[in-house]
Order: C-alpha cells, then sequence, then structure tokens
C-alpha cells in the first residue's frame, strides 16, 4: 500500500475559481434552461396521467396505480422546482455581487 498524503482543503481548491456576477449568471442561465425543460415534462406527464384514467375492478390496483402517478408527478414537480430555484438564488446572488463591485468602485 502507498501512502499518499490527505488532501487539504486548500490544495485541492483551485486558485483561480472565483465567483463573478458573470459565473452566477451562466450558472442561473443553464439552470432556468434545465427547470423550463424539467417544467415542460410535468405538464406533459400531469396531461398524460389526466387523459389515460386508471382502469381496473381491483381496489389493490388502483391504489398502487395512484401512488405511482402521485409520486412520479411529485418527482417531476420536485425537480422543476430546484432548478427554478437554484436559478433564483444564484440571480440574486449576482446582484449582489455586482452591487457589492459598484460599492468596492464608489469607495475608492
Amino acid at each position: 500500500m502507498t501512502n499518499s498524503p490527505t488532501p487539504t482543503p486548500e490544495r485541492d481548491r483551485p486558485q483561480n475559481k472565483k465567483v463573478t456576477p458573470l459565473r452566477c449568471l451562466i450558472g442561473s442561465t443553464i439552470s432556468g434552461s434545465l427547470a423550463f425543460g424539467f417544467y415542460s415534462l410535468t405538464l406533459s406527464i400531469f396531461q398524460s396521467f389526466a387523459t389515460k384514467p386508471l382502469i381496473s375492478d381491483n381496489s389493490l390496483v388502483l391504489r398502487i396505480g395512484s401512488l405511482v402517478r402521485t409520486l412520479v408527478m411529485g418527482i417531476a414537480s420536485l425537480v422543476t422546482f430546484i432548478f427554478s430555484f437554484v436559478a433564483f438564488g444564484l440571480t440574486l446572488l449576482a446582484i449582489q455581487l455586482f452591487l457589492k463591485r459598484l460599492s468596492s468602485i464608489e469607495e475608492e
């Protein structure tokens, strides 16, 4: 076995990667486009489930089918919300960094 030195957080962190408003806006754009895609997917899932009702005489089959549909719609909605929330947060962070940069320029 080789003894490799344990990595330190300072060594693993890239030194040239700084948080800038441009990087935040790029991340926000990517996250927003994914959110829009998942929103479209969620709407199509809802529409598909609404137009194709469960048909069975067995109550257990209806309950399991309803459970699976609810889980699928919930997961699709959750993924859409997460990407939307990240896009909104990155946009707010970009605005905050931009205002901080403006205030530091005015002080000089």
